[in-house]
C-alpha cells in the first residue's frame, strides 16, 4: 500500500467534507500539523469540529481556520493564547466542549482502541459532569466519558518510514499518538521519511498500522512564548 504523497493537498484528497470531526495532534504550537491545517483551510470545507488540546494562536495552528470561520465546534481543554477563539466563544459563534486534558487524551486513545466509553472521577461535581451519566464504584462517584471516533486524524511526527511507522521528537509527542489512533483515516506530516528497517524498532512510538497517508515537508519552528533572562551588566 502506497502511503507517501507529494503534498498535503494530495494526501487529503477525497477525505475532506463539510461537518466532519477531525482529531488534531499538538500542544500549543508544539507538534501541530501545520501543513495539513493550511491545506484544510485552502480546501474551503466548513462546519468542522476539531478535537484538539487547543487551537494554537490567532495566525497559526487551528487558529487560521477560526479566522476563516471554517470551525463550528472545538473539543478542547484550553482556550487561552488565542484571542479569536475566545472572542468567537464568548459571542456564541463557536461551540465549545470543555474536556480536561487527561480525559481528552484518554477519549482519543479509547476511540483508537474501539472503546466506546469509560468512567473517570475527573470532572465529577463540576460543569464538566453536566448531562453525563454518574456511576458509583467502591463509594466513589465517576462520570461516563465517550471515546472519540474521528472522521480524520491529522498529526505531525519527526520521522517516519514508508510503511508509516512514526518517531516523535521530545515534547512534540504530546497529543499526537492518541489523536492518530482515533481517526478512520490518519494523515501524517513528517520532517524526514526513511526506508523500512532504518528505524530502530525499539524507538518507534506509533506503528504504521494506524497511518494511512504521509507527506514530508519543511516546517516552521515557532516559539509560542519567548522567555529570556536579562543580560548581565
Amino acid at each position: 500500500m502506497q502511503k507517501v504523497y507529494n503534498s498535503a493537498a494530495e494526501a487529503l484528497e477525497g477525505l475532506l467534507h463539510d461537518d466532519m470531526l477531525i482529531a488534531a495532534g499538538g500542544f500549543g504550537l508544539c507538534g501541530i500539523p501545520e501543513l495539513l491545517l493550511e491545506a484544510i483551510k485552502q480546501s474551503g470545507v466548513k462546519n468542522l469540529t476539531f478535537a484538539s488540546n487547543n487551537a494554537g494562536v490567532d495566525d497559526f495552528g487551528i487558529g487560521i481556520l477560526l479566522q476563516t470561520r471554517q470551525v463550528k465546534k472545538m473539543i478542547s481543554s484550553y482556550v487561552g493564547e488565542n484571542a479569536e477563539f475566545m472572542r468567537q466563544y464568548l459571542s456564541g459563534e463557536l461551540e465549545l466542549e470543555f474536556t480536561p486534558q487527561g480525559t481528552l487524551a484518554e477519549r482519543m486513545r479509547a476511540g483508537g482502541a474501539g472503546i466506546p466509553g469509560f468512567y473517570t472521577k475527573t470532572g465529577y461535581g463540576t460543569q464538566i459532569a453536566e448531562g453525563k451519566e454518574v456511576k458509583e464504584f467502591d463509594g466513589e462517584n465517576y462520570i461516563l466519558e465517550r471515546g472519540i471516533f474521528a472522521d480524520l486524524s491529522i498529526v505531525k511526527a519527526w520521522k517516519a518510514d514508508t510503511t508509516g511507522n512514526l518517531v516523535f521528537r521530545k515534547t512534540a509527542r504530546n497529543f499526537n499518538p492518541p489523536a492518530a489512533m482515533c481517526g478512520k483515516t490518519c494523515v501524517v506530516e513528517v520532517e524526514e521519511i526513511v526506508q523500512p528497517g532504518e528505524l530502530d524498532p525499539d524507538n518507534i512510538h506509533l506503528p504504521g498500522v494506524y497511518v494511512h497517508r504521509l507527506i514530508q515537508g519543511a516546517h516552521e519552528k515557532r516559539i509560542e512564548k519567548v522567555t529570556t533572562r536579562k543580560k548581565a551588566a
